[in-house]
């Protein structure tokens, strides 16, 4: 029998903690407010269900192919990241630049971050497919499910952000500093 507990457990931890959706929506809330932070978050939204879907519906296929793709993900992935944290660095104070935060960033982030695709295989592989495997419309609505969770967990640290602005832009060296080290810790965690 499905398990929604042991479910939504593991969605909710999983897209609470600090990846680069949520460090760049907190970064993106705290420079540009959470107002203007919504299209970055609705490239996430669009682009993990895309992610989330096409992992689903391919599972079986990259369960073959994955040892094959697995590292030059990876090495992608990290080079992004470690590319965002020298970006997010050396940033000095609130530009106008950060409305470099545009739908298609958000959308784009999601196909190079493995995070994504494995925060969808787990899901769904350990969660769904048991109980619904080639039941599409009900495949969908948990994909639709895990995006959504995924995108209010972005917009709270964007929100999150928004709130702590007046410290992060007063001490803005030590707050880039820590934002960046967290990515380079998303980009080593990749490979352990």
């Amino acid at each position: 029998m499905f398990s929604w507990v042991n479910f939504l457990t593991y969605v909710t931890v999983t897209s609470a903690t600090p990846g680069p959706n949520n460090i760049l929506s907190m970064n993106n809330g705290g420079q540009l407010g959470l107002k203007k932070s919504y299209r970055f978050n609705l490239g996430i939204f669009v682009g993990f269900f895309i992610v989330a879907f096409g992992t689903t519906m391919l599972s079986h296929a990259l369960h073959a192919a994955l040892p094959v793709i697995k590292k030059p993900m990876l090495i992608l992935g990290a080079l992004y990241l470690l590319y965002l944290a020298w970006t997010i660095f050396r940033s000095s104070e609130i530009e106008k630049k950060a409305t470099k935060t545009k739908f298609i960033s958000g959308l784009l982030l999601q196909f190079i971050n493995p995070q994504s695709y494995l925060y969808s295989l787990v899901s769904m592989e350990a969660f769904v497919l048991p109980y619904y495997q080639g039941n599409i419309p009900a495949i969908t609505g948990f994909v639709l499910i895990l995006t959504t969770i995924v995108v209010l967990f972005t917009l709270a640290w964007a929100m999150f952000g928004q709130l702590f602005h007046a410290l992060f832009t007063r001490y803005r060296k030590i707050t880039n500093t820590v934002l960046a080290l967290l990515l380079v810790y998303c980009a080593i965690s990749l490979f352990f």
